[in-house]
């Protein structure tokens, strides 16, 4: 932080001197950093977390500075207060009180620093969603592979695929041909089928793995395979799947993750919080009746 030296004088002695203060650029840009309540702040609440940030010394805060024949504390008149003031001239602030009352960010800054309580629970809801996926892929890496592939049809059949579990089970598990660990309807109707791998693998896919299985789909003349992993898939394995006439669809551990939370398979709510605002339209209506 870029500081300057201003005039002071010591409190004990009150001789001239000079000390090292924040520059004015900082302090104003740390200002506007501050956090504003809904009442908002005034300067003298902003002292203390301004000293901290500067990392101020004893000597910095107990400086005063002569005014007339009155000592007033530096940091204060000398170096936040005019900065207050700067920001009320250059409208980043505003003091709708007037002097001596609260200052608060002006609305579209304020907006931007501080989000809104909606913005603060759709971030928490996203960490907890991480979270989750995170302990999802860990329950499922410790549980056998035969636990993975009847996960994966539950899944499949949770996102409207294969009819009934019933049916499903069915037609899944009693292929095993040459790269293909099972076969589940597109739709209700069957009118065509699917073929799924399932890996349940630390390491990520690599790119022949993804051409053993779509050869095994030209073997059954198939047209449409879905390969999900636990891991990932490496570029090679990615951009593989783009250049041959299967619809091969790859999902990684991340994307299993989320479609297992968005479909609710191996996952339970446990609350439920609702968001409600102002019926404005009610009172509209009430005020053009009254």
């Amino acid at each position: 932080m870029r500081m300057t030296m201003r005039k002071a004088v010591t409190p004990e002695t009150r001789q001239e001197c000079e000390i090292e203060m924040p520059a004015s650029e900082e302090v104003r840009e740390v200002i506007l950093e501050l956090h504003y309540p809904s009442n908002g702040i005034t300067c003298q609440d902003a002292i203390q977390p301004l000293s901290k940030k500067f990392q101020l010394s004893d000597d910095q805060r107990t400086a005063v500075k002569k005014d007339g024949e009155r000592h007033l504390p530096l940091f204060y008149h000398g170096v936040v207060y005019p900065q207050f003031r700067q920001l009320i001239k250059m409208g980043k602030l505003k003091q709708p009180g007037g002097s001596r009352t609260p200052y608060f960010l002006d609305e579209d800054r304020q907006g931007r620093l501080f989000p809104s309580a909606e913005d603060v629970i759709a971030e928490k809801h996203t960490e907890i969603q991480e979270a989750l996926a995170d302990e999802l892929l860990q329950k499922i890496k410790g549980n056998a592979p035969e636990f993975f592939e009847r996960l994966v049809i539950d899944l499949l059949v949770a996102m409207g695929y294969g009819g009934s579990r019933e049916d499903a089970g069915g037609a899944v598990g009693g292929s095993n041909d040459g790269g293909i660990d099972g076969i589940i309807n597109e739709d209700r109707l069957g009118l065509d089928v699917v073929y799924i791998q399932a890996k349940c693998w630390e390491g990520n896919v690599s790119r022949p793995e993804i051409q053993k299985f779509a050869g095994a789909l030209q073997g059954q003349r198939a047209r449409k395979g879905i390969f999900i992993t636990t891991s990932d898939f490496t570029k090679d394995a990615t951009a593989y799947v783009n250049t041959i006439d299967s619809k091969v669809i790859l999902i990684n551990g991340s994307q299993l993750a989320e479609y297992m939370i968005d479909h609710n398979v191996d996952v339970s709510v446990t609350k439920t919080y609702e968001i409600k605002r102002v019926d404005s339209d009610y009172f509209a209506e009430n005020t053009e009746n009254s």
